[in-house]
Order: C-alpha cells, then sequence, then structure tokens
C-alpha cells in the first residue's frame, strides 16, 4: 500500500453530476487525488458531437461544478484536433469566465489509437497549422493564472513563446523519435512521438532545432 501515491483518474466526468456519486468520491479523502475530465468545446454541440453522446456538455459541467464543490482537484482536458482546434480560443474564455476554479488546463496532442484511427480523416489537423490558435489559448490562460501545460507536441510545431508550457508527457514504453530528431538542440526537453503517431501521421513540419549560443549571438 502506497496510501500517499498521487492518484491521476481519467473521466468523462459525467457520472459526478449525481450529487451522492460526486460526495461518495470525495469521501475517500485521499491527499493526493484529481480527476481529468475532457472538455472539448465551449459549445454544447460541438463537445457532444464528438463525445457522441446528447446532453453530455451539461453533465459534464455540472460534474465539473460539484467536485470543485466538494474541494476536489480537477483538471480539464482538451485534445487538439480538426473538431476542437476552431473554438479552442471560445473554449479558453469560456473555462477563464466559468470554471476558473480548476487545478489545471491541458492541452493535449493527439494519439492516433483505437476510434482516432478509424477516424483519422475528421479528426488529424498538423499542429503546425493550429500554432497560432494553442499560443493564444496559453495566453488566456496565463492571464486569468490559470495553470496550463501542453502534452504531446513537438517543440519544433508550436511557438517558441510556449515552450515553458510543453511537458514530457508521454510515457517512455511508447516514446520515439524520428531520424531527423537526432540532430536536434532541443530533443531532450520535447515531448517526441506517440510510437502509434510516429508509424501513421505526424507533423510535416519535423526539423531539428539549433540553438545559437549567447556568446556566438554577442560576437
Amino acid at each position: 500500500m502506497l496510501p500517499r501515491t498521487a492518484i491521476h483518474i481519467l473521466s468523462n466526468g459525467r457520472l459526478f453530476c449525481d450529487k451522492n456519486f460526486a460526495e461518495g468520491y470525495a469521501r475517500i479523502c485521499h491527499p493526493d487525488m484529481m480527476v481529468g475530465i475532457p472538455l472539448y468545446s465551449d459549445d454544447a454541440t460541438v463537445h457532444d458531437y464528438v463525445v457522441q453522446a446528447r446532453g453530455a456538455f451539461d453533465e459534464t459541467i455540472r460534474g465539473i461544478l460539484n467536485l470543485k464543490e466538494l474541494r476536489q482537484q480537477v483538471e480539464i482536458r482538451v485534445v487538439l484536433h480538426k473538431q476542437t482546434v476552431p473554438r479552442l480560443q471560445r473554449l479558453a474564455e469560456f473555462i477563464c469566465r466559468n470554471l476558473l476554479f480548476v487545478d489545471q488546463v491541458a492541452l493535449m496532442g493527439l494519439e492516433i489509437t483505437g476510434f482516432t484511427r478509424a477516424n483519422l480523416e475528421q479528426l488529424w489537423i498538423d499542429p503546425k497549422n493550429y500554432s497560432a490558435e494553442l499560443t493564444e489559448a496559453v495566453r488566456t490562460f496565463t492571464a486569468y493564472r490559470v495553470p496550463v501545460s501542453i502534452y504531446n507536441h513537438q517543440l519544433c510545431t508550436v511557438d517558441r513563446v510556449v515552450w515553458p508550457y510543453c511537458r514530457k508527457s508521454i510515457s517512455d514504453w511508447k516514446n520515439e523519435y524520428l531520424e531527423t530528431c537526432g540532430g536536434c538542440d532541443v530533443r531532450n526537453e520535447c515531448g517526441g512521438f506517440f510510437s502509434t503517431s510516429k508509424q501513421s501521421r505526424h507533423s510535416d513540419y519535423i526539423a531539428p532545432i539549433s540553438i545559437v549560443p549567447t556568446s556566438s549571438v554577442a560576437n
């Protein structure tokens, strides 16, 4: 038994709209337990379409509100793909206006597995092509002091201004790099690739990054 080990639970959050269920969860009283709940849009119809469940948006929001009323830790997860990117900035503003009390927000790159693989053409968008939207969303969250992290992205596909928010989040056993990454100066800080994405689809803009030493610039 490891009673103080941090626990991160992935959930769609919908059952927590039942106050009794949420209270039962809170009674566990674990010292370091967080629920990661996906929220894909500020528009209920978009969120419900992504999860393929009518009424899911309303249940998810009520679930988050119940958990925070019970002082439970909540992370909002936003998987970035063709269906979610167009309203990313509106979603960031929605969270900052209505869910400012969440513990953190994770902006996540797409893992190509399961149903994602079967619906790839409806979901895939090159991360480089939404880098501006990603940067603007991060700026919104930081302006409102909402802790935000970027998961599952390669540093060469995002603006350097958001590098401090990028995490090496892919588990070691499924994290790989392309051959071209071998000469990259920031490979050790880069999130790399899911092995599934490396084999099937990845950004067309992957390229090694060269960091020019400050002394060289001065000279």
